[in-house]
């Protein structure tokens, strides 16, 4: 058990039911280094926040820096939180991506500025009211430096962080007990995706997602898959590449709708991001806009012949 901040990490998830699922021993499964789906565009909306998306079947929850907000299934806007650092025990100023599970909202919330990130938390909070219930601070002898997305590994039941920063904090992902708050470990991703904005878990598997293209000069930004074992290490396949949004700009953190199937993933363009803050505007916008793409998600073949064997 740590402490930081005069709060105790331990009682961070209380409430969760206590489950455990053993974690395969086998090494990585890569021999297929291609894509588990076929992803189609069905359509985008845009939103307030710009950080992040998820959905729990019923409603559509977006993050902005400082606001948290959800949003119907025809796109409308009904419900903001747009005070949302009320009530954290360590002060801070910035949300990132976000998850959402069993009723709560997961936040990865820290303090930022001009790419450095400190104080990192977990935020939960009601997905009723989008009021913070708990928190709880990151374990720093993990050696992450900052946060930018967050899921629920709800099999396994335990938190992943990713960490926008590169260098050795972001070579890794960080995982926490969902029923504990206890941190786990590090896994190191081969090789590391560059600018890693929000992972999601999805029928075993994690994605990130990562703002590696150069929007200057129309560069796309991709979705990784982590195939993820007990090792200390885990290989990182191309799942795919984003050419379809209007504008090259910025990718941050999504996830799979749970109801529909679809991936979700949050792209802001028209501004111009100089270590991760905005500093200016494109020619042609005069404002920032953020949307969610919504994108049908088919298994490829040898993906279906997997799942067929594994049921035989």
């Amino acid at each position: 058990m740590s402490t930081q901040g005069g709060f105790i990490a331990v009682a961070l998830f209380a409430g969760a039911l206590i489950a455990t699922s053993p974690v395969s021993a086998a090494d990585p499964k890569v021999s297929i280094e291609r894509p588990t789906y076929k992803y189609t565009l069905v359509d985008t909306f845009e939103v307030k926040g710009r950080q992040g998306v998820v959905s729990d079947g019923e409603y559509y929850y977006v993050s902005g820096s400082k606001g948290l907000y959800k949003y119907d299934r025809l796109g409308n806007l009904i419900q903001s939180n747009e005070t949302p650092f009320e009530g954290y025990p360590i002060l801070v100023n910035h949300i990132g991506g976000i998850d959402v599970f069993n009723g709560e909202i997961f936040v990865s919330a820290e303090n930022f500025m001009d790419g450095v990130g400190k104080d990192i938390q977990i935020g939960i909070h009601d997905a009723n009211t989008l009021k913070l219930k708990r928190a709880f601070a990151f374990e720093p002898s993990s050696g992450q430096e900052e946060v930018s997305g967050i899921c629920v590994d709800t099999d396994k039941r335990t938190v992943w962080m990713t960490s926008w920063v590169g260098e050795e904090s972001g070579r890794y992902i960080y995982e926490y007990s969902l029923d504990t708050g206890k941190y786990l470990r590090k896994v190191h991703l081969q090789p590391v995706p560059q600018w890693i904005q929000g992972i999601h878990y999805y029928k075993g598997k994690l994605y990130v997602t990562a703002d590696d293209g150069t929007a200057d000069l129309d560069e796309p930004d991709n979705l990784y898959r982590v195939e993820v074992t007990d090792k200390s290490y885990a290989p990182v396949i191309r799942e795919k590449v984003f050419t379809e949004v209007k504008r090259q700009g910025e990718i941050e953190a999504g996830g799979v709708d749970p109801k529909t199937g679809e991936l979700l993933v949050l792209f802001n363009r028209g501004s111009r991001i100089v270590l991760g803050m905005v500093k200016g505007f494109y020619p042609g916008y005069d404002r920032e806009i953020s949307e969610v793409y919504r994108f049908k998600m088919e298994p490829t073949r040898k993906e279906r012949g997997a799942k067929k064997a594994k049921k035989q």
